[in-house]
């Protein structure tokens, strides 16, 4: 099932950290489109899994609430992010590091992509979709119109993590969260199924030492060029 033609895609993919839900949603809010939060739909059945006593080994169970979900994206006033489970806001729950962790592993479950892959594609209605994932512009939509790889140095990422989980309020430590990223990396480039990597056509865009309105003027620029907005 591939998404409608008449409905322009623009997909953002790149590794943990790197920002890419951050300027998706923006990017999203200002041309008026739809967004995806692919990384959340994953992060979400391994938060349905847990909350369902699932064993985290349970591939088919895990598969089965992929499909079964009920979820919404969208975001409030301030434009902070809105993550809808079933009608509750679950934003909280789903940006820990342990849901994180439990996101990279079901990610890598045939299943559970496959369940996912169909939910994904029914994003693209008009006016047009902004993605954002890690196989957006590989996978789920490769003809998608405008595809940005969106990576920063791994340092930076770290600390960019550091402190949106210290401003939520969690106490996590630098030199163990610079690990795990690490480690999530490996796990994401190197998977058999769907592996993290620019699609041949992307834009590349390093946000290192970049503000989110440079980067968010940028993809805007591309879309323009591109005739995606005005």
């Amino acid at each position: 099932m591939a998404a409608p033609s008449d409905c322009p895609i623009v997909t953002i993919d790149g590794p943990s950290g790197s920002g890419k839900g951050t300027i998706s949603r923006a990017v999203a809010q200002k041309v008026g489109w739809h967004l995806l939060d692919s990384g959340a739909l994953y992060r979400l059945v391994a938060f349905a899994g847990a909350r369902a006593g699932l064993a985290p080994e349970d591939t088919q169970g895990h598969a089965r609430l992929a499909t079964a979900m009920d979820v919404r994206f969208g975001a409030d006033a301030a434009g902070s992010e809105r993550v809808l489970l079933d009608g509750q806001d679950v934003g909280r729950e789903i940006r820990t590091e342990t849901a994180g962790q439990g996101a990279s592993r079901v990610a890598a479950w045939p299943e559970v992509r496959a369940a996912l892959l169909r939910r994904q594609r029914a994003f693209a209605t008009a006016p047009g979709l902004v993605a954002d994932g890690r196989d957006m512009g590989t996978v789920v939509f490769p003809h998608a119109l405008l595809k940005i790889f969106l990576t920063a140095a791994p340092e930076e990422r770290a600390l960019r993590r550091h402190k949106q989980l210290k401003d939520k309020g969690s106490d996590v430590s630098l030199a163990g969260l610079s690990r795990e990223i690490a480690e999530r990396d490996l796990r994401d480039e190197t998977r058999q199924v769907a592996p993290l990597k620019a699609a041949s056509d992307a834009c590349v865009i390093d946000s290192t030492g970049l503000g989110v309105g440079a980067v968010v003027q940028r993809v805007l620029e591309l879309g323009a060029a591109r005739r995606l907005w005005p």
